[in-house]
């Protein structure tokens, strides 16, 4: 009958009976068991977490160095091709000027 009232006296009546103290007794290392178990998961998605965002990091460095090739050489390109409109526009001029002066 202790068993169904709540408070100090139901506490007091089970641990009298006995039964109820090593229910609870087992009932509280399950439950530090699966706190543990919850703890130690958090704990290891943290790492890996942590891990992937090195990996990110990583990656992404590597993508900005990559995109600092490709504008120096696209600056490159750009000049080099600068330069042969210039040539090109030269040749046009001369070529059209060398038969009107013949």
């Amino acid at each position: 009958m202790g068993y169904k009232r709540t408070g100090l006296i139901g506490i007091e009546t089970a641990m009298e009976n006995g039964k109820g103290w090593s229910f609870n007794r087992q009932v509280n290392l399950s439950v530090l068991i699966q706190l543990i178990f919850l703890a130690s998961l958090i704990v290891g998605s943290w790492v890996n977490l942590q891990r992937q965002l090195d990996l990110l990091q990583h990656d992404v460095t590597i993508l900005l160095e990559t995109q600092k090739n490709y504008e120096q050489k696209l600056e490159s390109l750009s000049a080099k091709a600068i330069g042969y409109e210039y040539r090109l526009q030269a040749l046009e001029r001369s070529l059209t000027k060398s038969p009107a002066v013949e």
